[in-house]
């Protein structure tokens, strides 16, 4: 079993900044492919950003520039720091880890930004 565990959401003000983190646990190989994603109230989950396990990374165009995911992969954990934040970036945070050819997700954590 492989479970995510994230942590670090939590209120901040607009132009403020955050540091998320998501430490997987359990029977873990290797882990392809690690990203965030976000889903604000009434729509659907969307796509932050993903990194691979050779540090390839990829952003939404909405957060380049502002967003920067990172991973350890020798503590399976990856980390989002996010800056200038503003409003429209207030939804629910889910770590995803794609191990192998399963694909799992964290629980999620409230990120809410103040204008």
């Amino acid at each position: 079993q492989v479970q995510l565990v994230e942590s670090g959401g939590g209120l901040v003000q607009t132009g403020g900044s955050l540091r998320l983190s998501c430490a997987a646990s359990g029977n873990i190989f290797s882990i392809n492919v690690m990203g965030w994603y976000r889903q604000a109230p009434g729509k659907q989950r969307e796509f932050v950003a993903t990194i691979t396990s050779g540090g390839t990374t990829n952003y939404a165009d909405s957060v380049k520039g502002r967003f920067t995911i990172s991973r350890d992969n020798a503590k399976n954990t990856v980390a989002l720091q996010m800056s200038s934040l503003k409003p429209e970036d207030t939804a629910v945070y889910y770590c995803r880890m794609i191990i192998r050819t399963s694909d799992y997700w964290g629980q999620g954590t409230q990120v809410t930004v103040s204008s």
